[in-house]
């Protein structure tokens, strides 16, 4: 076996023992294979740029799937090129090589997939906490939410697509940096502080949806919060903006169940079902989502989002919300 071959079986015997120093250390040393696949496919652009990112969480997550530890650097070029044909689908039929041998995974990894692992999953979320707010939400937008696309992504922001392939560039080069400067830092249980916000979401929801909105916000909101509504509607330091739009879509029936929350240090993002009355099936969208920017832990900004489905029903209205 050649010395490089060794050190990599080294590498990922230690990744799988829980060593994320080990880890940064491999994907570093097979990062300009893993770009030159990327570039032969898909030629200079984002998009190579961002399958090899995609490329680096699943193999965070599947590290543990490969059947041979020396074979390591072969599997991530062939996760990359699987991404990059991924990629190439939507424009013309391109056939998926058989990568069983080297135990590629056959679909992307869920978000609950990529942080399972406790260790690397603390890890992960400690290295985007150190992401600035606008990079760190277009991050978390990416990865961990249904709002993934880089449309929706600007839509929700308020900013360019182009600002958003600049924001998620800047937060891999800067996410790949602090994954391997806090290696060896003890973390906090990312978990349980994501589980706390989700109880938290639901809780607050409720409370909302028995009439005690006006609650929540007097607890949990700034009195100088501003307030941003799905369609665009803006105002400042006027709690009871809100309070009216939620009362009015209970008035009319409407009811929203938690469906995914991401968690950050001063953002929380819910992800909502919006239940239309039985009697108007049509009423609101499927969905909504809430991005809260917290300030001493407390409501900042709050707006107000619905996804475009993917299949949307003619005659469909915005929600009140």
């Amino acid at each position: 076996m050649l010395p490089e071959a060794e050190s990599d079986v080294a590498l990922v015997l230690a990744t799988r023992s829980g060593d994320a120093a080990a880890l940064g250390l491999l994907l570093a040393r097979h990062q300009a294979g893993m770009k030159a696949v990327a570039l032969s496919v898909l030629g200079y652009g984002p998009d190579a740029e961002d399958v090899v990112q995609d490329a680096t969480l699943v193999a965070m997550r599947r590290i543990g799937e490969l059947r041979d530890p020396a074979a390591v650097g072969p599997w991530l070029r062939a996760i990359v090129r699987n991404g990059c044909r991924m990629r190439l689908r939507e424009t013309r039929a391109v056939p998926v090589d058989d990568m069983e041998t080297l135990g590629l995974p056959s679909a992307e990894p869920t978000p609950e997939d990529l942080l399972q692992d406790r260790a690397l999953r603390d890890w992960i979320w400690h290295a985007l906490d150190e992401l600035s707010e606008p990079v760190r939400l277009v991050a978390l937008l990416r990865h961990f939410s249904d709002v993934s696309s880089y449309e929706q992504i600007a839509a929700l922001c308020g900013v360019p697509v182009g600002t958003v392939r600049s924001r998620l560039s800047q937060a891999r080069a800067k996410l790949t940096e602090a994954l391997r400067r806090t290696a060896d830092l003890a973390h906090d249980d990312s978990a349980a502080f994501a589980r706390a916000r989700r109880r938290e979401a639901e809780e607050m929801l409720a409370a909302a949806q028995r009439g005690g909105f006006a609650g929540v916000i007097r607890e949990h909101w700034r009195p100088d919060v501003e307030f941003i509504g799905p369609n665009g509607e803006r105002a400042r330091d006027d709690r009871a903006f809100a309070l009216r739009g939620m009362e009015t879509d209970l008035a009319h029936g409407v009811r929203q169940r938690i469906a995914n929350v991401v968690a950050g240090r001063d953002l929380t993002i819910w992800e909502a079902d919006l239940i239309s009355p039985p009697d108007d099936p049509a009423h609101c969208p499927p969905g909504v989502v809430w991005l809260h920017v917290l300030r001493g832990g407390r409501v900042q900004r709050l707006r107000l989002f619905h996804p475009r489905p993917a299949d949307p029903t003619p005659g469909s209205g915005p929600s009140a919300t």
